[in-house]
């Protein structure tokens, strides 16, 4: 009975030595707790996703010349590692290497190449053609990656027709909300579909943009679950497995193996209960805030402290992402600050420990104002003077930055940016947009969530109950341009997520004015979401790489 381990790695794209050396390190934990098998999620080399570091004229040659460097510390177990191949022709391929005894027995190639959402591997690879089944004792497998098991009839079939009763896929599958329980319908799916077992290794990190979540998953032929790894954390999984079958085909790699039962310690398999779907979201922006800063050598943040509810949530991500230390807050009032959000930022800063620097900005705007007396005239107070102010702090909060290091934390939510609600080189001003795709509605959730967590109010009920507001005029609020915040996520979510059409929305939402009033807003602010910094992708369609519109467009719907 093999014993198989998952090693739930967080790998840095490009980090090719970095990585090599975590991969050693891992194998040597497998080996530790007696492992036969130890296997590594795709592209775990050179990270994923690599994107155009592939058009680099040394970025391969270099990432198997890390693959060699891993090879000679594979003894005593077979090792399964994602990477990037290369024939003699120059294709690529999204590869996995099996090794053992310091040997690579066989190079497995992804056949099934996404182009959707925020994949392009039709971009930089070709497709594979290889169908080989391992043995390894009397447990035959087939490995596969990633797309290979969710295209239906595929690869993952084919092998175990040639004998496979196990399928290893190794996987680098980005997070959204709810998509766990999505890979775990497939996944059980797959094993009653084959009678095999599956074991399914996917990477955890952030990248940009993109959180994975992890939560590797070994399944059992009649789709039960026997293990399932951490989530947004790096874990190893370890799992006797007796899968047995007939050795059918040809291509049949036979894999060094002494059966050792009597020195295996005991082994009871993890199975980590999956986290509810508020916290899972509070963990993957947590996280892909926290390794965004990391592996961009960031040591600190400051964040613009309004005394806000979207703000107050960016601090406490911030937080929890890299520690109170390391986290700065600056409270910007004017004349329209009122004074309850004045108080409530400084009482956020105390409860959140943080250093707080206080800058009133009218003595700069006032400046601005008398600058631009002539030009303006006798035109009223209006937009133009709104979105002074929250250039002034742009400014001030970069200003900040170069004078530090600090990395500006940004605190625009996805309902304001969909519809432009927010400031071009004001609010929008910084290195990354923690909450970029989380709805104002669940702004308020996730604060709830954090209080709960904490056992305390952290952030004061005033922030809650305060009706939302930019405060950029006299007794301005939100709902004064947008509509209420839980009809506009609403036309959102089927807007941008679901790509559903303005008759279909009006049928939904029985308001034919404000549907067309939210759609214009979201289509006529294109030209600002892409001088956007990144964020935090946890919905199934988020601002960045699912969403490619062109910003000059005549197309319209109504």
């Amino acid at each position: 009975m093999p014993r198989i381990a998952l090693a739930q790695i967080n790998p840095t794209v490009g980090d090719l030595n970095g990585n090599a050396k975590k991969i050693v390190e891992y194998i040597e934990a497998a080996r530790a707790k007696a492992a036969d098998l130890v296997v590594f999620p795709e592209l775990s080399l050179c990270g994923y996703p690599p994107e155009d570091l592939l058009y680099k004229e040394n970025f391969v040659r270099d990432n198997l010349r890390a693959l060699r460097s891993i090879e000679p510390r594979v003894l005593n177990l077979t090792a399964m590692i994602g990477f990037v191949d290369q024939d003699k022709k120059g294709q690529m391929y999204n590869a996995a290497a099996v090794i053992y005894g310091g040997k690579r027995f066989a190079v497995c190639h992804k056949e099934q190449l996404p182009n959707y959402g925020v994949f392009d591997e039709k971009r930089y690879f070709t497709p594979g053609r290889n169908e080989f089944v391992f043995a390894l004792g009397q447990t035959t497998f087939g490995l596969n990656i990633c797309e290979d098991i969710w295209a239906d009839d595929g690869l993952y079939l084919r092998q175990a027709k040639k004998g496979a009763r196990l399928l290893i896929n190794i996987s680098a599958s980005p997070y959204h909300e709810g998509k766990l329980e999505i890979r775990k319908k497939l996944l059980k799916a797959r094993a009653r579909e084959t009678g095999a077992y599956i074991c399914y290794a996917n990477i955890v990190g952030g990248q940009d943009e993109l959180v994975f979540d992890g939560a590797s998953l070994i399944v059992d032929p009649k789709g039960r679950w026997m293990a399932q790894g951490k989530e947004f954390e790096e874990d190893l999984i370890v799992t006797d497995i007796e899968a047995s079958g007939q050795k059918k085909s040809a291509k049949t790699i036979f894999l060094p193996w002494k059966k050792n039962e009597t020195n295996k310690p005991p082994l009871e398999s993890p199975l980590h209960q999956s986290l509810g779907p508020t916290e899972s979201v509070y963990k993957a922006l947590v996280l892909g805030t926290r390794d965004y800063i990391r592996k961009n050598a960031f040591q600190k943040a400051v964040v613009g402290l309004s005394g806000g509810i979207d703000s107050a949530l960016v601090a406490a991500l911030a937080i929890d992402a890299i520690g109170e230390d390391n986290i700065i807050g600056v409270t910007m009032p004017s004349r329209f600050s009122s004074v309850g959000t004045r108080a409530d930022a400084k009482t956020l800063a105390q409860n959140f420990n943080l250093k707080l620097y206080a800058i009133p900005i009218d003595g700069i705007f006032d400046s601005y104002l008398e600058l631009l007396k002539e030009p303006f005239g006798e035109r009223p107070f209006d937009l133009a003077e709104e979105n002074l102010q929250a250039r002034i702090r742009g400014n001030l909060l970069m200003a900040l930055s170069n004078k530090f290091g600090w990395l500006v934390l940004t605190t625009g939510n996805k309902s304001e940016i969909a519809v432009g609600y927010c400031t071009l080189y004001g609010d929008m001003s910084g290195g990354f947009c923690v909450i970029k795709d989380v709805p104002k509605t669940k702004v308020y959730e996730l604060c709830r969530f954090k209080n709960a967590s904490a056992g305390r109010e952290i952030i004061p009920a005033s922030v809650f109950d305060r009706a939302p507001t930019a405060e950029l005029r006299h007794r301005q609020t939100d709902q004064d341009t947008l509509p209420p915040y839980p009809l506009l996520d609403g036309i959102l979510k089927g807007y941008v997520e679901q790509h559903h059409s303005f008759a279909h929305l009006v049928k939904e939402f029985k308001d034919a004015a404000t549907v067309k009033k939210v759609i214009q807003m979201v289509d006529r602010s294109e030209y600002k979401r892409r001088q956007a910094a990144p964020g935090v992708k946890i919905s199934p369609r988020a601002f960045g790489k699912d969403w490619r519109l062109p910003i000059t467009n005549k197309y319209k719907e109504f």
